[in-house]
């Protein structure tokens, strides 16, 4: 592998590290658009119970989730992720599994709400890395 090869490599894994966490961040407190925006136009958000597929599935159930006060700003909730590994090969797909918990209660006693394991593939767009399946389990 080239320098070049490895320093694109380490660029997409940078990129796509940025993307689970903005992912997160967005889910707690940002704007939505920008939220789906990270997602492809197919993406697939499979989560039990409540799959979404295509960006306006899944903000209609980012914005569900948000009316009900499940996430979203005053919900005193957080998206932790864990224990990241992302899986580059030089192509314009790549994956990604990370172990996330839920927290409420985020102003009094921090209390875990859910934990799980998401299981992620990335594609890279005219845009950059853009996620594209999330597989997601409890426990």
């Amino acid at each position: 592998m080239t320098d070049q090869e490895t320093i694109r490599r380490l660029a997409d894994e940078l990129e796509i590290r940025n993307v689970v966490a903005r992912l997160a961040q967005l889910a707690d407190m940002g704007d939505l658009d920008e939220y789906v925006g990270l997602f492809t136009d197919d993406a697939s958000w499979e989560m039990p119970g409540a799959p979404r597929h295509g960006r306006a599935d899944i903000l209609a159930g980012a914005t569900e989730r948000r009316s009900s006060g499940t996430t979203g700003p005053g919900s005193n909730t957080r998206h932790l992720i864990t224990t990241l590994g992302v899986r580059v090969d030089g192509s314009d797909e790549a994956g990604a599994d990370s172990y996330w918990q839920f927290v409420g209660d985020t102003t009094a006693v921090p209390t875990v709400r859910l934990m799980g394991h998401y299981h992620d593939t990335f594609r890279r767009t005219p845009e950059g890395w853009r996620l594209a399946t999330r597989g997601i389990t409890f426990g």
